[in-house]
């Protein structure tokens, strides 16, 4: 089957964005009937306001430990080693921020729970890449509706017939007909039971690795399909003002709470992808 894959360049997606209105416009003149529109989670989701400031939250006990000790020490020493992350992620998180850290770590807990943020990075989807300040988003609720709601409206503008899938940027590990989720999402036949122990089972086999996703509207895809579309799409989307925080900082020259609007306003964001199929 020949693949014909495009990503499509916008503007930031701002809070209040209306985020259909910005697919259609993007696909408009470009997408034909049966192809299918990949869409990033995390653009979705801070236009739709779903986005929190974590310098507003007071971490408990349990948090402080959890940046200072389970992070720095376990993430930062023999977790990470097993779990064959690279040395400069392994050196980013021994220096892990305690105060901003804590705060994030308990907004997990209070959102997503323990076995989230036992996790290093992308806790139950909670993502604070490309984002200003202290500001983090939520995953989205629900997900298909969402993947549903574009769908239709790239119907009612447009009159073409596509399948619409929602990305999140976390991985899915799998093994043959098995494939692991990072959280608990609405495509048929991915499974999860606890975000920690899924990653640490999937590096330490050294699983298969692929974007994950989270839901599709539309014809059905049989998961293994679905997980190359959704790797395929973050391969060709970019990294925006960079993939972590760090390497945000890194790439504006401040510090990890110093990205502005202004910043974001200005990198290249590509958070659709349009891909035709061809027999």
């Amino acid at each position: 089957m020949k693949v014909k894959a495009r990503s499509i360049r916008t503007q930031y997606w701002r809070p209040r964005t209306d985020y259909a209105s910005q697919v259609v416009t993007s696909v408009r003149g470009r997408v034909s009937n049966g192809d299918i529109v990949l869409v990033s989670e995390k653009a979705i989701a801070v236009a739709s306001g779903l986005i929190i400031d974590e310098a507003k939250i007071k971490p408990g006990l349990v948090a402080k430990w959890l940046a200072s000790v389970w992070i720095r020490r376990f993430w930062g020493g023999p977790l990470g080693r097993i779990s064959r992350l690279r040395r400069k992620t392994i050196e980013n998180l021994m220096e892990y921020p305690i105060q901003e850290g804590s705060a994030h770590k308990q907004l997990v807990l209070r959102t997503t729970g323990l076995l989230q943020a036992l996790r290093h990075y992308s806790e139950g989807g909670i993502d604070a890449s490309n984002l200003p300040y202290s500001y983090v988003c939520l995953p989205i609720k629900n997900s298909e509706a969402v993947a549903t709601e574009i769908r239709e409206a790239i119907l009612s503008e447009i009159r073409i017939m596509t399948t619409v899938i929602i990305v999140d940027g976390d991985v899915t590990f799998s093994w043959r007909n098995l494939h692991l989720a990072p959280r608990r999402v609405q495509t048929p036949g991915l499974i999860h039971f606890g975000g920690f122990f899924t990653f640490i089972i999937g590096r330490i086999f050294n699983l298969k690795s692929r974007q994950t996703p989270i839901a599709i509207s539309g014809d059905k895809l049989n998961p293994d399909r679905a997980l190359w579309l959704a790797k395929l799409h973050h391969r060709l989307c970019g990294k925006g003002v960079g993939r972590t925080v760090w390497s945000m900082s890194n790439n504006m020259n401040t510090t990890l709470t110093g990205i502005t609007w202004e910043m974001l306003d200005s990198a290249e964001h590509r958070p659709i992808t349009l891909v035709s199929l061809e027999p």
